[in-house]
């Protein structure tokens, strides 16, 4: 129902900035709430950055003030712009979806990587 892409992932010193980017396809868009998440080598899955249909955010607390994670419905795409990065920021960071219609319905994009080393 849903496919995502991410793109914008690369490799940038401490403090730099990255822009990812999550391209939709796929009908109902706006029903879903998106989220960012990332995995580093030998850790779990964490939720970076979330934002429901309606706009509210929410972010991991050690990338507070640092990332902005934001949607464009007309476009059908989520970005989360990555500012100060840091090298424990360096991991696979992956787009998901998750239906507001339908019970744990959610999908998966193939990952972007990320790394942060100077």
């Amino acid at each position: 129902q849903v496919q995502l892409v991410e793109s914008g992932g690369g490799l940038v010193q401490p403090g730099g900035s990255l822009r990812l980017s999550c391209a939709a396809s796929g009908r109902f868009f706006s029903t879903y709430d998106m989220g960012w998440y990332r995995q580093a080598p030998g850790k779990e899955r964490e939720l970076v950055a979330s934002i429901t249909r309606g706009g509210t955010t929410n972010y991991l607390d050690s990338v507070k003030g640092r990332f902005t994670i934001s949607r464009d419905n007309a476009k059908n795409t989520v970005n989360l712009q990555m500012n100060s990065l840091k090298p424990e920021d360096t991991a696979v960071y992956y787009c998901n979806a998750a239906s507001t219609v339908i019970y744990e319905l959610s999908y998966w994009g193939q990952g972007t990587q990320v790394t942060v080393s100077s």
